[in-house]
């Protein structure tokens, strides 16, 4: 019988590429992993990996398997939802990642809504970029995650994971409002979609740190605006990166949910594209009753300034 513990590590290991990224991303050891890997060798009865360099490669009966065992882990996530509904329905913890701007726009509206339902639940919420979401979710570090993508760099899901629409909402470029703004301003009526970016290339940016989701979107706008910016500052939170833009310390770009009450001399304009964000969970997942509680939560909590699904 195939131990599913060790298929997950198999499954891991063919969407992370190393051992030791597995035993990072699951707290293990490196010599843990390959032990269980081993095991799991002897259990198939067939070579599951081979040596490529210094690394390990899954063989395509491995590959086989990790197929299957994404199948499996599916069916036992829905298996669990429906034992958690004939149990006790919504009830014990529930671990929640979410980005920023979503856990102060949104999430506060479904913890509350949940408390009054499902008073039994027990909602923790960290914050998390989308970039490591996917991870903690197969790692069952999460439950739910809230997740975003742009519609001029899609990020399709990884294996192992659903998900169902929540909202979308604008993108602006953040910039200091006086003269220099204003004459931007005019000519960014008369430049079409991303050409607008093109117009500040000079300027310095405001931009998130490395490795996340944001800053790799703005970047990547940046250059189909045929340029590559210049950043000063790096800046997660954006109350904070419109301070530095009212301060005049450079240019940003910035989601609707960032761009709530900006400061004086902020001048926001809009920008082609979109923010979409998802509620994502591991495949099988969407009938848990916790699942589903803090999704229906978290639709009626979406502000009515955002576009959200038919």
């Amino acid at each position: 019988m195939l131990d599913v513990r060790r298929l997950r590590l198999l499954r891991e290991l063919a969407l992370r590429g190393t051992i030791a990224a597995v035993a990072e991303a699951l707290s293990f050891t490196p010599s843990a992993v390959s032990q269980q890997l081993a095991t799991l060798e002897r259990e198939a009865g067939v070579p599951l990996l081979e040596r490529s360099g210094r690394g390990v490669r899954l063989t395509p009966a491995g590959e086989n398997l990790v197929r299957h065992a994404e199948a499996v882990l599916e069916r036992l996530e829905r298996a669990a939802a429906e034992l958690a509904e004939a149990r006790h329905g919504p009830a014990g913890p529930l671990r929640i990642g979410a980005f920023p701007t979503a856990t102060r726009s949104i999430v506060p509206a479904a913890l509350t809504r949940l408390a009054v339902r499902h008073p039994a639940l027990e909602p923790m919420v960290s914050e998390t970029d989308p970039a490591g979401a996917a991870h903690a979710l197969r790692a069952g570090d999460l439950d739910v995650a809230l997740i975003h993508d742009y519609d001029l760099v899609p990020a399709p899901l990884e294996p192992g994971l659903a998900a169902t629409p929540l909202c979308q909402e604008e993108m602006y470029l953040a910039s200091s409002a006086p003269a220099q703004a204003t004459e931007k301003a005019e000519e960014a009526e008369e430049a079409d979609g991303l050409a607008v970016l093109a117009l500040w290339r000079d300027a310095p940016w405001i931009m998130p740190g490395p490795d996340t989701l944001c800053r790799a979107v703005t970047e990547q706008m940046c250059r189909a605006a045929g340029f590559v910016p210049r950043v000063r500052h790096q800046v997660d939170e954006f109350a904070t990166v419109l301070a530095f833009v009212a301060a005049g310390q450079g240019v940003a770009v910035v989601p609707q949910l960032g761009a709530v009450d900006p400061p004086p001399g902020v001048c926001l304009t809009s920008l082609p594209v979109r923010r979409r964000t998802r509620i994502a969970f591991r495949s099988g997942a969407g009938p848990h009753p916790a699942v589903a509680a803090l999704a229906l939560a978290l639709r009626e909590s979406v502000p009515e300034r955002l576009d959200t699904p038919g």
